[in-house]
């Protein structure tokens, strides 16, 4: 069987959607493939994978064969065609989730400011990681590692293969255990696991067993292996692709000193504040290093979307990669002081450039801790009326991130990522347990939950969508949802179960109607009275709805009759009040929330909302732009809910505004 489509993973099949699509395909007995252009690679190999070099818009064909190809297939062609498939866990900036009810906009930066001038002993290279950082040089050059060079005798291969897979299934232990550690973060985790999939890839064993068996060490077999595929990688025109040659490499150094019964690479010893200098790092060794304690990272490999860049920008550590050779000119350095918004690296730098770099430093330090200042703030308008700032999240590994930021609950809680994580629909059970870890974890803060959103334009496993012309106005959200009570009531009774152990709320998507907020109303009622039968604890919640179609916004006074709550959902919103597709870059510029229409239908909705009495939120990003915030507010809002990188900014936007600032 086999089925194209047009990939919709943001950015392609790099490194960790591969690992996902990887994940997936071998939940499955099938045999499976994945096209592009006439070549077919195995949809199981996730290095084979990333050589093919899939990218967003292009046409691929899935094909499977086996007692489970149906399955496969669907799953897979689910996974290509979800627009969001490649940003959950990630962390590169300009790289914002395009999600119904979410606007998106980059994290809040810096202010931009020209490059130091006191540049005599200057240095140049790839701007990797934004900030400016100044500190003790702490010069990371390990050995270089190189085979034994020999030939080995016939009775001594079996013997070397032996002790190759036994130093591969040593690294997988001891990439599981940093897997396992809650002290990686989830964008490292992502890294992390990607990394391992390289590990565990028939390419790169195969390739060095392969050289083993033409009689080398295992290893030169390990250094040639990793070399050729890194040539691969480094060979495809694709930026993201090339920078999978430097893992690659890091995995193999990996094998080796397993081989070879040499000390792991430790980074323990860095000293507060030094600037980490090495020709090259793995981003498995920076993923675990005492990151808090480094205050730049300067490399003469890697480039902005190598995963030192990643893990740099997502820990806020200012990087400087690309160097070449000219990084051997800091291995004597005492002191460095490191630009990392134009690339520019300066060695034992004079007394003028150490005033002007720790200037710079400071200020950027007061800033960020003048907005962690704002954390355990619970603002308010000037009438005392608390203004709830919550977080949208998709996962329970987002939680901490939030909670970091001085998330007041949760905003949006987007449940369709929960099933598309899964080749199944996932049980009662499996959804109970989940939004009561994270009612558990917020409380009594209010965790919103929204019902499952998908439609035509991200479709499920086990879910057979119609083929629509567009998505955005067919069979999707609560229209889906009413279609398929068996889904439905599945959600539903596990909310209900999850409402007992904090304070959670429930949130209708896509609604255009009255009568799908008082049919959503009886499944509740009747999925209460099963529970209640079966002797299954459970409470109540309330029930409110997205406020995304124009529909919805005109009966915007009778829907709020019906419902707790509105929470308006400012991407959608956009979308179809200016007609415009927000995935269609041609028609880019009509998907503004602040033309006069769309503000317009969102004050329309405030005053229905604040006329009933009940709570106005909005779930979209828009709710986090200081420039926007004090309308909203005006409009009526009393709760805004955004990504929780825009926390604390949206936390002193309201702060100011009452006090007359």
């Amino acid at each position: 069987m086999e089925r194209s489509t047009i990939v919709r993973v943001h950015e392609g099949l790099h490194a960790r959607p591969a690992t996902r699509f990887v994940k997936l395909a071998k939940g499955f007995e099938s045999d499976v493939e994945l096209v592009k252009d006439g070549k077919a690679v195995s949809a199981k190999s996730s290095v084979k994978l990333m050589l093919l070099a899939v990218k967003e818009n292009q046409e691929v064909t899935v094909r499977a064969n086996g007692a489970d190809a149906i399955e496969a297939i669907e799953a897979l062609i689910g996974y290509l065609e979800n627009p969001k498939a490649g940003l959950d866990d990630e962390v590169e900036p300009h790289s914002p989730a395009n999600d119904a009810g979410q606007e998106t906009a980059p994290a809040p930066v810096l202010q931009s400011v020209p490059a130091v001038t006191g540049e005599a002993n200057g240095l140049r290279g790839v701007a990797a990681s934004e900030g400016f950082a100044i500190g003790p040089a702490f010069a990371h050059f390990p050995p270089d590692i190189a085979g034994q060079g020999r030939l080995l005798q016939a009775d001594e291969i079996a013997g070397e293969i032996d002790r190759f897979r036994a130093a591969v299934a040593a690294v997988h232990a001891r990439m599981d255990r940093a897997l396992a550690q809650d002290s990686l973060s989830a964008g490292d985790r992502g890294i992390v696991a990607a990394l391992r999939d390289i590990a565990a890839d028939d390419s790169l064993t195969g390739e060095a067993e392969k050289a083993i068996k033409g009689g080398n060490d295992a290893v030169s077999a390990v250094i040639t292996a990793a070399a050729t595929i890194a040539a691969d990688f480094s060979a495809v025109d694709d930026h993201y692709l090339n920078a999978r040659a430097d893992d690659v490499h890091a995995v193999g150094r990996q094998i080796c000193l397993v081989l070879l019964g040499q000390d792991d690479v430790s980074l323990e010893s860095i000293p507060e504040g030094a600037i980490l200098i090495a020709d090259d790092i793995g981003a498995w060794d920076l993923a675990r290093a005492p990151l808090k304690r480094i205050g730049g990272v300067i490399c003469g490999h890697g480039g902005a979307t190598s995963h030192i860049a990643i893990i740099a920008r997502s820990h806020g550590i200012p990087a400087v990669l690309g160097l070449g050779d000219q990084v051997n000119a800091l291995r004597t350095a005492r002191d460095v002081a490191l630009d990392g918004n134009t690339g520019h690296v300066i060695l034992d730098p004079d007394a003028a450039t150490r005033a002007e770099y720790a200037g710079r430093v400071e200020a950027a330090a007061k800033e960020r801790a003048g907005l962690t200042a704002f954390k355990t703030v619970t603002p308010k308008r000037a009438d005392g009326k608390v203004i709830e700032v919550a977080a949208n999240i998709g996962s329970l590994e987002e939680i901490e991130a939030a909670q970091e930021a001085g998330a007041m609950g949760v905003g949006l809680f987007r449940t369709e990522l929960l099933f598309m994580r899964h080749m199944h629909l996932p049980s009662e059970d499996m959804q109970a347990e989940t939004y009561a870890a994270l009612a558990k974890a917020f409380a009594p803060y209010p965790v919103i939950v929204r019902t499952l959103d998908i439609g035509g334009d991200k479709p499920i496993a086990g879910i057979e969508f119609p083929d629509e012309e567009n998505p955005f106005l067919g069979w999707r959200g609560i229209r889906m949802c009413l279609d398929r009570p068996d889904i439905f009531k599945r959600q539903l009774r596990a909310l209900l179960r999850a409402a007992v152990h904090g304070n959670i709320k429930v949130m209708l998507p896509m609604v255009s109607d009255i009568s799908e907020v008082t049919r959503t109303r009886a499944l509740v009622d009747e999925c209460a009275a099963e529970l209640k039968a079966e002797g299954v604890a459970y409470a109540t919640f309330d029930l409110g709805v997205m406020i995304e179609t124009p529909a919805a916004v005109l009966i915007a006074p009778a829907l709020a009759k019906e419902v707790a709550f509105f929470s308006i959902g400012t991407n959608d919103l956009t979308q179809y009040i200016m007609a415009a597709d927000r995935l269609n870059p041609t028609v880019a510029k009509l998907n503004d929330v602040t033309n006069p229409a769309v503000m317009s239908a969102i004050e329309m909705t405030a005053k229905a909302g604040v006329a009933a009495g009940i709570m106005v939120g909005m779930c979209g990003e828009a709710a986090g732009r200081p420039d926007l915030i004090p309308a909203f507010i005006e409009m009526g809002l009393t709760e805004l809910s955004m990504s929780p990188a825009s926390i604390q900014r949206a936390k002193k936007t309201i702060t100011a505004m009452a006090a007359g600032g």
